[in-house]
Order: structure tokens, then C-alpha cells, then sequence
């Protein structure tokens, strides 16, 4: 099977098992995430398939919609990727990244355990995507989805919380700005990664600032 062939089963793989998903880790996401990574690629060296399929599978199960279990995506990623007869050498580098892309494995205290060029691009992607105007929009319809509070002043941030911290808060979603979100520039790898981030930041802020404004009843 030639790789084109290969990218199009896996993004109707992707596309059939995420149907019913939350709308900030949906299809929508996976394809925005997988466009992103293809206009990294043009300014960066790096296995273009690994970095594509990465791209398609980094989302198949987040441990956040399976109890906290990390080891079903890269599960599932290497299972469908052996059913379609990817060589080993690409499965493999496939499911480091699906096991360690994901922000909270930097809160863990150890450093990253892994890493590559296609992994930096992969996380870029992603990271990208958690920024700016889709960024807030997911933050929120993931914050409605867990019935979380827009914003509690009493209930002041935790930006360095430890991983099992990170994962157990039910903390409102404009905390979650200065818990992942606002963070998030300074961990970008590539420099067309980092000026997009920039960019996207700055609308943040902007947001923040806004936010603050109204809930004050300010104009």
C-alpha cells in the first residue's frame, strides 16, 4: 500500500472511531491538528508518513475520556497500523509519539522521555490548536462538558500543578488559561511553531483582558 493509500484508511479509521467525540478532541481537531502538522513539514526535516500518521492517531483515545488510561491510544494506534502492514520501525516511532506528546507528561518532574524531530512537529501541531480563537472556543466546550464554572474568583489557578494533579482538577475553565493554555509558548519547538504561538498568545491575553472587563461590568 503506498502511503497516500495509507493516510486515507487511517484518516477513515480516525474518522469512524471518533463519531460520537467530545466537540474539542473530534474529528474536526485530529484534521486541523493533521493540516497544521503537513505546513510544519514544509519548513522542517522530518519523516513526513511518521509525522502524518502521528498526526491522525495522537487523539484515538484521550485518557481523559477512557478513566485516566494512557495505554489505550497507543494500544489502538499500533493495532490498526500493524492491520494495515506499516512497517515496524514507523509503528514504533508512531506510538512514542502517541505516549508522549501530550502536555501533561511535562508536569511528571522527569523531563521528556522521548524525544525527535517528528515528535516536536507533532506537539507543535497540537499545541497550536489548544491556542488562540480555537483554543479558547475548546477550553470552554470542554469546560460545559464537564459542567465546570466559567469563572470563580475564589478559586484562584494552579499553574504548577503536578501531572496527577493536572489530571484530577475540576477547576473553572478560565483557570485552565494559566494551567495549560498560557503556557504553552514557551514549549513550542520549531520556529514556525513559535511564531504562530506568539500570535495565537497575544489573542489570549487579549481575551483574558476582555473577560475580566465584562465580568466586572466595565465596558
Amino acid at each position: 500500500m503506498n502511503n497516500e493509500a495509507l493516510l486515507e484508511k487511517t484518516i477513515q479509521f480516525v474518522k469512524e472511531t471518533l463519531h460520537d467525540a467530545e466537540g474539542g478532541h473530534d474529528w474536526f481537531h485530529i484534521e486541523r491538528v493533521f493540516n497544521t502538522s503537513k505546513m510544519l513539514l514544509q519548513h522542517e526535516s522530518a519523516d513526513a508518513l511518521t509525522v502524518q500518521l502521528a498526526a491522525l492517531l495522537h487523539d484515538i483515545a484521550d485518557p481523559k475520556f477512557h478513566q485516566g488510561d494512557e495505554s489505550i491510544g497507543p494500544k489502538i494506534a499500533r493495532g490498526f497500523l500493524e492491520s494495515e502492514g506499516v512497517d515496524e520501525n514507523t509503528i514504533e516511532h508512531v506510538v512514542l509519539i502517541v505516549q508522549h506528546m501530550s502536555f501533561k507528561n511535562s508536569l511528571d518532574g522527569e523531563g521528556q522521555k522521548f524525544t525527535s524531530k517528528e515528535l516536536e512537529i507533532m506537539q507543535d501541531a497540537d499545541r497550536l490548536d489548544a491556542m488562540g480563537a480555537i483554543g479558547i472556543a475548546r477550553a470552554f466546550n470542554y469546560g460545559g462538558f464537564k459542567n465546570r464554572a466559567l469563572y470563580d474568583p475564589n478559586i484562584p489557578p494552579s499553574p504548577n500543578m503536578t501531572k496527577e494533579e493536572y489530571k484530577a482538577s475540576q477547576a473553572p475553565t478560565i483557570n485552565h488559561f494559566y494551567e495549560k493554555l498560557l503556557l504553552l509558548k514557551d514549549g513550542i519547538n520549531t520556529e514556525t511553531g513559535k511564531k504562530m504561538a506568539q500570535e495565537r498568545h497575544l489573542f489570549m491575553l487579549d481575551y483574558l483582558e476582555r473577560f475580566y472587563s465584562e465580568w466586572n461590568g466595565k465596558e
